[in-house]
């Protein structure tokens, strides 16, 4: 035996070799400490829009060291004219991000557009570099260069304006990427089968944001299978959206383009028209060529969870459809206005859908802009909240929150028979990045999968198309065909610009 101080030279090399082998298999987390993820584990990801609500959500998930933002793009280079909920609430996101207090301290508005996105990026990454300095992400201000240069990219998430929701979803599943996005999936009925069938044909991993999963929900579905309110009869859905000017014409003034945004790639597949504030940004959501309306902004919320829950797995068998009339004042004269162009102020649709496996038929009420269903006599002299859901049938109901939080059966007598008197559990929501980062990671199809959200994108499409048909329209999903109004069938679609045909 060698003493400790003795080491032969054979020793020696072997006591090496082996330290050496023990270190090239320590793990790379290990090494890198709690917390560590190695860029091979990263979800490289493309970030398409750099308005207000992308930026938002862009300093939410950038701290998320899973994820690698690779590139952004965004037609506008860069205002401040953007609208938003709050005068700083965008500034003050960002500096708490950054953890700099001094972030925009110069800036006159509402920051967005791709030198934002790319700062934010930068200068996030930049803070855990040694040097301080980070300049690893391209901008791009067309979502097609950026898809045919960022060959390495796993993913993107898509925070643009509705209309061009479809198109770059398939676009960017045809290169084989994962993809992430806003609600809706698009805004006309073709488009979001085409973004469906797309992600099932080409196997990539797909997430809606709109997706969670609600222990309201589930205890529903439990009081509606105990018989509680006996057979279900309607579901009533309301909000207080929209909380965005809408308009009932397109405007005529022609306003000039401002410098360093792209109109028309921010008009994409929609035909030409002159540009007008009134179009962009935040105020997009009213315009049937470019947004859904409140039932696209909010209903997927509501809606999708709670079909999910309840086992709503076909669309709707018709929908009828009422809207806020408009008057113009026409050489002195009032006339009624046709608005064939924007949602209106408020509306209420009614969806007949058939038996589902465990439901029977019943008829789902959708109400926007201020109105709401008739109170429930159960309630006494107690309104209705502002957003909610309640579900009737032949034997009660059930109150709750909008997406179907806190529900409480009616009358009082039945909520204390099916909680023994005892307050009802603690609410109970799944959702966040997470689950989409493991789907993207594995390969494989996240809860809010696009696979997924068939039955509630066409209920909400079929909305749309009703308000412009002006008539109950009956329809047929397996054909995706209009039945009773040959003319309605072309609100399923839109006019493309040439070469933007999908």
């Amino acid at each position: 035996m060698n003493n400790k101080g003795n080491i032969n030279r054979r020793e020696f090399i072997g006591t090496a070799a082996a330290a050496s082998l023990a270190f090239t298999i320590v793990p790379r987390h290990v090494v890198g400490g709690p917390g560590f993820v190695p860029p091979s584990d990263k979800v490289n990801l493309a970030y398409i829009g750099c308005g207000t609500q992308g930026l938002r959500e862009m300093c939410d998930i950038i701290t998320n060291p899973e994820l690698h933002i690779v590139s952004v793009c965004d037609p506008n280079k860069f205002s401040t004219n953007y609208i938003d909920w709050s005068p700083n609430g965008i500034r003050d996101d960002i500096r708490k991000t950054l953890g700099d207090s001094s972030w925009g301290e110069n800036l006159k508005g509402i920051p967005g557009g791709r030198d934002v996105g790319k700062e934010v990026v930068e200068k996030y990454y930049a803070k855990n570099k040694p040097s301080g300095k980070y300049k690893g992400c391209n901008a791009y201000n067309d979502f097609r260069e950026l898809l045919e240069k960022e060959r390495d990219i796993d993913a993107v998430k898509i925070m643009t304006p509705d209309h061009l929701h479809g198109y770059i979803s398939v676009a960017s599943m045809k290169k084989g990427k994962h993809v992430v996005i806003h609600k809706p999936l698009a805004n006309r009925m073709y488009e979001a089968r085409l973004v469906i069938d797309t992600a099932k044909k080409t196997g990539v991993s797909t997430h809606l944001l709109a997706w969670s999963k609600r222990s309201g929900n589930e205890l529903v579905k439990k009081w509606i299978a105990e018989g509680r309110i006996g057979k279900l009869l309607e579901i009533h859905n309301w909000s207080n959206r929209p909380v965005w000017p809408q308009w009932t014409s397109n405007p005529t003034d022609t306003p000039p383009v401002p410098e360093g945004f792209d109109w028309d790639l921010w008009l994409g597949p929609v035909p030409h028209r002159p540009y007008h504030p009134h179009y962009a940004h935040n105020v997009f959501r009213g315009w049937y060529d470019f947004g859904g309306g409140s039932i696209a902004d909010m209903g997927h919320y509501s809606l999708w969870p709670l079909f999910l829950s309840l086992g709503i797995n076909t669309a709707p068998l018709s929908a009828e459809a009422y809207g806020t009339t408009t008057c113009v004042i026409d050489g002195n004269v009032s006339r009624p206005h046709k608005n064939d162009v924007a949602f209106p102020y408020s509306c209420i649709v009614r969806f007949r859908f058939p038996q589902q496996e465990t439901l029977p038929a019943f008829d789902l009420f959708w109400y926007d802009g201020g109105m709401k269903p008739r109170t429930p006599d159960e309630l006494g002299d107690k309104p209705l909240p502002r957003e909610g859901m309640m579900f009737v049938g032949d034997q009660g109901k059930i109150i709750a929150g909008f997406r179907c939080e806190k529900p409480v059966l009616l009358p009082e007598s039945k909520m204390r028979e099916a909680t023994g008197g005892t307050e009802p559990p603690e609410e109970v929501v799944e959702r966040g990045e997470e689950h989409w980062i493991r789907a993207f990671k594995n390969k494989t199809q996240s809860p809010g999968s696009f696979t997924l959200a068939g039955p509630v994108s066409e209920t909400i499409l079929l909305g749309a198309v009703a308000l412009r048909a002006g008539k109950k329209v009956l329809y047929d999903s397996a054909q995706m065909k209009i039945t009773n109004d040959e003319a309605a069938n072309k609100f399923l679609y839109r006019e493309y610009r040439p070469g933007w045909e999908m």
